[in-house]
């Protein structure tokens, strides 16, 4: 995962769901704030995948066009295997998961080691 600029901070625009889950923040001035808001967000909301930071200049989220969230999968060649819709009506954990076990099987089919031996996509309520 990749910790992009916040979607909805405090002094822009901010959702009920941001203040259910507790997860209310002012806008990152610097990149240390960055960092501090992404592992901050990524404890608070429970996220048990590893997680990077784009740079405070966002090339990753411009190069992927990724704001407010998308999903992509990039396979062992470095190829984008899978592209969601842009967020937040595009993200679709399920389709993700399908294309994890496709690029797996496929992976495996060519030599790889198994990568996957289960998979589950955990819904929030």
């Amino acid at each position: 995962m990749v910790y992009i600029s916040e979607a909805h901070p405090s002094d822009v625009w901010q959702m009920e769901s941001n203040i259910r889950d507790k997860v209310v923040f002012a806008t990152p001035r610097n990149e240390d704030e960055r960092a501090t808001l992404a592992g901050t967000c990524v404890r608070k909301l429970g996220i048990e995948i590893p997680a990077v930071l784009d740079e405070f200049g966002n090339s990753t989220e411009s190069a992927y066009t990724a704001w407010p969230d998308r999903l992509y999968l990039i396979d062992g060649g470095g190829k984008v295997a899978y592209k969601s819709r842009p967020g937040p009506f595009g993200f679709k954990p399920e389709e993700l998961a399908a294309a994890l076990r496709k690029t797996a099987t496929a992976l495996h089919q060519n030599g790889w080691p198994p990568v996957l031996t289960w998979l589950s996509v955990r819904e929030r309520e």
